[in-house]
């Protein structure tokens, strides 16, 4: 399970490597077709859009701390810091960060 700065960096990473598809004539990469090439930028391309939905996601819901002031309720913002964040201590399958 992966936090929200986890998402964030990945998906940097996933939208970097899809400009490598983009002008790949050398090595490897030269000798896949153009439609070849296109379906990995693409493909790299949606994970990255995932991946950066989901940071935003995580870092949209971890910025309402304002329990008592009308924001989340403590459980589920608790839940987000535990599912999302990197300060969360438990991962969804009970092990530790």
């Amino acid at each position: 399970m992966a936090t929200g700065p986890e998402h964030y960096i990945e998906a940097e990473r996933l939208a970097r490597q899809a400009d490598t598809w983009r002008d790949a004539d050398i090595g490897w990469k030269a000798n896949l077709s153009s439609a070849d090439r296109i379906a990995h930028r693409m493909a790299d391309l949606a994970a990255a859009q995932v991946h950066a939905t989901l940071a935003n996601a995580a870092a949209t819901a971890l910025n309402d701390n304002a329990h008592d002031e009308g924001g989340m309720p403590l459980e589920d913002y608790n839940a987000w810091q535990n599912a999302a964040g990197a300060l969360g201590n438990t991962a969804k399958n009970g092990e530790t960060r």
